[in-house]
């Protein structure tokens, strides 16, 4: 989080007029925003409200004791730092308050310019804080895993462009069909980015729904709903320098798509139940297998959100269009698979042969996942073209199988229902090897149920509770 010394959010709590006014004003001409109270009363209520940065709180009220105030304001989970001022407590006093949690003291009259040091260092402090509770939400940004592999001329086109885009701190949008590797590409980007030590933050906006989303993106405040036990930090701070990853943004909903243009414009959101303003440094980089000029059109994704995340679009191609990647694809997963499966096993020329001759409408996902299948049910070490899925056999143009024709809609549907066939029914064996949400496994499905009439795709779906 961005905090600019020179806007600093205070809250003078003092009975002394004169001292009030007088220090307010000079701290508002230094250009923070200064609230002022006369009781302790009266600064609860604006600490609570409106969320200061920082509490100059006098020792001596005429209603309440101040530390009584500054009891009540950890009571009530106010986060702002405290600074106690006393004109007629003792050191032993202002040692007290900063047991129950002042971050300084100041003896009055003081100067301003002792102050602003105060300010300083409680905001410094303050900034310590901030960090150890983003680690101590428990988020493990995963590492920008930028190993991308081919020698095709569309792969070596992509990766030019991709290091052309990482110069520069703008927004991009990834687009290309499911499975291809769109978040590799985001990490890549990040990777060779001025940004490459910060946090590489990934969402997945079609997993959660749109509360949820909207939790891991802004976070919430301690009580904005009935399971919010405590504040939450929200993907944005989590990726403050670095880069912010939204995948398949296009199933985003117009509530979300608000939100997330807003940021883009200021830089700057607001905790779910929070009225404090978040002011953050991110790159967003975001990534769709969705049509969204035709979701624009029919009123389900925002024009405006579009040309802010689309700064540059990068196009990766589906594996259908760069098969000479695929021998180089397979040594590579050959040799990952093997070090996870404690395997010894490789494809033979005539296997890799056949793969080439696939549509793989589920693109290199799709090929790993079949990789992986022939490395463990293969009779030998050597993978060869009867170890391989019979749909891989069958999509190489076998001429007792009718071949994978069509759309590459109905390709998608193919593959999607012989997985499924695989797992015998398992949606959620399924969504996991097709690396899909169930959510988005289950809408598939029905369309298909839906296009298909009276046909009958697939074999019997067994229901798995989530």
């Amino acid at each position: 989080m961005d905090r600019s010394p020179e806007c600093r959010r205070i809250l003078l709590v003092d009975d002394d007029e004169t001292f009030r006014q007088v220090l307010a004003s000079e701290l508002s001409r230094r250009g923070h925003e200064v609230a002022v109270a006369a009781t302790g009363g009266e600064g609860l209520s604006l600490a609570c409200s409106d969320a200061p940065e920082v509490i100059l709180l006098d020792l001596r009220l005429p209603d309440m004791d101040g530390l009584d105030v500054l009891g009540k304001l950890r009571e009530r989970n106010v986060v702002s730092g405290v600074v106690v001022l006393t004109g007629h407590g003792t050191i032993d006093t202002a040692i007290q308050a900063i047991r129950l949690g002042a971050h300084d003291y100041l003896e009055k009259p003081c100067q301003v310019a002792q102050v602003e040091l105060a300010l300083q260092k409680t905001h410094e402090h303050l900034t310590l804080i901030e960090r150890q509770r983003v680690l101590q939400d428990g988020y493990s940004p995963p590492k920008a895993r930028s190993r991308m592999v081919g020698k095709s001329a569309a792969f070596n086109k992509l990766r030019d462009r991709i290091a052309r885009i990482a110069r520069v701190d703008s927004t991009a949008l990834i687009r290309g069909e499911t499975g291809v590797g769109k978040e590799l590409v985001a990490a890549r980007l990040h990777a060779q980015s001025a940004r490459a030590d910060a946090p590489f933050v990934v969402v997945d906006c079609a997993v959660l729904d749109e509360d949820l989303l909207h939790s891991e993106l802004f976070g919430h405040e301690r009580g904005a709903f009935t399971s919010a036990t405590r504040s939450k930090h929200g993907l944005f701070e989590v990726a403050h320098g670095g880069t912010l990853f939204l995948d398949e943004v296009g199933d985003t909903t117009p509530s979300i798509q608000a939100k997330l243009l807003r940021v883009l414009e200021t830089g700057r959101f607001r905790h779910l139940g929070g009225t404090r303003e978040i002011a953050v440094d991110v790159r967003v980089v975001s990534a769709t297998n969705r049509n969204l000029e035709q979701a624009i059109s029919k009123g389900r994704f925002r024009e405006d959100l579009y040309f802010r995340l689309a700064t540059f679009s990068i196009h990766v191609p589906p594996l259908r269009e760069r098969t000479e990647d695929i021998p180089v694809l397979v040594e590579h997963y050959t040799e990952r698979l093997n070090r996870r499966l404690s395997l010894d096993a490789s494809f033979s020329n005539a296997a890799v042969a056949v793969m080439q001759r696939h549509s793989w409408p589920g693109n290199v996902r799709e090929l790993i996942h079949t990789m992986e299948q022939a490395m463990v049910l293969g009779q030998s070490a050597e993978i060869g073209p009867d170890d391989l899925p019979a749909a891989i056999r069958h999509g190489a143009g076998s001429a007792h199988v009718e071949p994978l024709t069509g759309s590459l809609r109905e390709m998608q549907r193919r593959h999607i229902l012989s997985v499924l066939e695989d797992v015998g029914g398992n949606r959620r064996q399924a969504a996991q090897r097709l690396e899909i949400s169930e959510r988005n496994l289950r809408r598939l499905l029905k369309k298909y149920e839906e296009s298909a009439s009276s046909e009958t795709n697939g074999p019997p779906v067994e229901d798995v509770e989530d």
